[in-house]
């Protein structure tokens, strides 16, 4: 993506405290301090995002000036020729605070962070009614994410494991994608990248995004 981003407008959400996100991610250039997977920006007070920061994935928030997330992987994702199939499944009702934020690379949940902050009950700021959504940048910084997108989900009012966007085939032990994932959507949820760079919603949502 390195300079183009996607955005849409979200609507009323199913449910803020819960959802999923879940692409296949190339990443392209290291250098920068922040490559932005998904982010939300309606003020420096009340914002979101999914990053790479320093190469180490993490899931951001401020909401009214408060820090209300800040969950952070100890370890980093520099592999330049890979592919990754990042899951993050969000659901703040969760009374224990590592449960309501979950990372999955590959199948795998991420268990070791140097960070796992996130208020219970709290609002999931990529998941806001009625805000700009953005894919690639989060509507306001100069970081992009700098790489290939493919196969982006993102599910309001459900948090889903990885093994719903993928299994590990029994012959190579690869994680391997599914292409066509039984999930309810709810109102913000979309599937786009599906073939090529198309941004139109293959959710049935017709959530559709455009190129900025």
């Amino acid at each position: 993506m390195a300079t183009t981003y996607l955005s849409r407008t979200s609507g009323t959400s199913t449910n803020v405290d819960k959802c999923t996100f879940s692409a296949w991610i190339k990443r392209g250039n290291l250098s920068d301090s922040g490559h932005i997977l998904m982010g939300q920006y309606t003020d420096v007070n009340n914002r979101g995002k999914i990053t790479f920061t320093d190469d180490y994935l993490t899931y951001f928030q401020k909401t009214g000036g408060s820090t209300t997330a800040n969950v952070v992987t100890t370890r980093k994702f520099r592999d330049v020729s890979a592919w990754y199939n990042v899951v993050i499944a969000f659901d703040s009702t969760q009374g224990t605070e590592a449960d309501r934020i979950k990372f999955y690379v590959n199948g795998v949940q991420e268990t070791a962070f140097s960070s796992t902050d996130y208020s219970q009950n709290e609002n999931v700021r990529i998941n806001e009614s009625s805000v700009p959504i953005v894919i690639g940048q989060d509507g306001n910084s100069a970081f992009y994410f700098d790489g290939l997108m493919s196969h982006v989900h993102f599910v309001d009012g459900t948090a889903y494991p990885a093994s719903t966007f993928g299994s590990t085939d029994s012959t190579t032990g690869e994680w391997e994608i599914n292409t066509s994932p039984s999930v309810t959507y709810g109102t913000n949820g979309f599937f786009i990248l599906k073939n090529g760079n198309s941004v139109t919603d293959q959710s049935g949502n017709s959530n559709n995004f455009t190129v900025a």
